[in-house]
């Protein structure tokens, strides 16, 4: 059994490198086909044509594009994720603070969406085809579609402005304490939880409704197990399989896909800092960031694969007895 799930780690391992890599591609490969150059971003529209060609050979990005690849991959593999061209600096403690606030944000999203998500896809799946089941099922639907700047404006509105329970800003004076901080992250958190809620939700619902009416559950009602057993061990056990997949997956969602919320809340964190690398044209940060959130999604995703196998050995096995 060991052997099976060394070999099956290997070969997920060896798949997340290869999508790693074949994103520094992508990525590479985007950022060379966006208009304009560094030096003109730095210089201004109005710079001489020589200041800018000088700029542009002392900070090498006038180099062929399969040098400036290689030199780039080759700083990534030694830990060097180059230099910002807006700030003159290393890019890496930009990416850190900002990957940082980021999973503060995704922590809180998830210490909140993830317990209310399970317990109400659970509670309508053991009400299928009631009145709560369909009040659950048509909330979660409503709220997936409905944007983030919708929500966040909404919530600022009526949270910060009118009720004034929770700070306007999602950033925190310096030197402040857990707790200052976490209140002032519930405001941009929820956006995301109205969001999530549903995917979540659904995921758990459906299946809780297979693994109810599967053989294992029968058979554990037959034998006479007392109800929260069988719930706890057979049904949930094998209910929250997709819905560990669903998580992981929405965990690179909410490091990534934050920009709307953390450009609201003037909150410094992976999504704004790639927004404003592109506005700037500062490519070494653009690359870096989009990187780091797709190394945050593969790793998420590996590990949901490797905890979803852990929960059923059948998966190694391709399913064989």
């Amino acid at each position: 059994m060991k052997g099976a799930l060394g070999r099956f780690f290997l070969r997920r391992l060896a798949l997340s490198l290869l999508t790693l890599w074949l994103l520094s591609i992508v990525v590479f490969l985007g950022c060379q086909v966006l208009p304009g150059d560094p030096a003109r971003a730095i210089l201004g529209p109005l710079a001489d044509p020589r200041a800018v060609a000088a700029l542009n050979q002392q900070l090498g990005s006038n180099r062929p594009p399969v040098e400036i690849y290689l030199s780039w991959i080759g700083g990534l593999l030694t830990g060097d994720m180059g230099q910002s061209y807006a700030y003159r600096a290393p890019v890496a403690p930009f990416i850190g603070h900002a990957l940082v606030n980021s999973l503060k944000l995704a922590a809180m999203v998830f210490a909140i969406v993830v317990p209310i998500g399970i317990g109400a896809g659970v509670l309508a799946a053991l009400r299928a085809g009631r009145p709560l089941d369909r009040m659950i099922s048509v909330a979660g639907l409503s709220l997936t579609v409905i944007p983030e700047f919708v929500s966040s404006i909404a919530l600022i509105l009526v949270f910060a402005v009118l009720l004034r329970w929770l700070p306007l800003s999602a950033s925190w004076p310096a030197g402040s304490g857990p707790l200052v901080q976490i209140q002032h992250l519930i405001l941009p958190a929820l956006p995301l939880v109205i969001v999530l809620f549903g995917y979540i939700a659904r995921m758990t619902r459906a299946g809780m409704v297979e693994a109810l009416s599967a053989d294992y559950t029968r058979t554990a009602v037959l034998k006479g197990l007392p109800w929260p057993t069988v719930l706890g061990r057979h049904v949930l056990r094998n209910a929250l399989l997709p819905t560990i997949t669903v998580i992981a997956a929405q965990m690179g969602y909410a490091l990534g896909g934050l920009v709307v919320v953390e450009t609201l809340f003037r909150y410094q964190g992976i999504g704004s800092l790639v927004l404003g690398a592109a506005r700037a044209k500062d490519f070494a940060m653009l690359q870096a960031g989009i990187l780091t959130v797709g190394a945050f999604f593969i790793a998420t995703t590996l590990v949901a694969d490797l905890l979803t196998t852990l929960l059923d050995p059948r998966l190694r096995t391709g399913g064989r007895r």
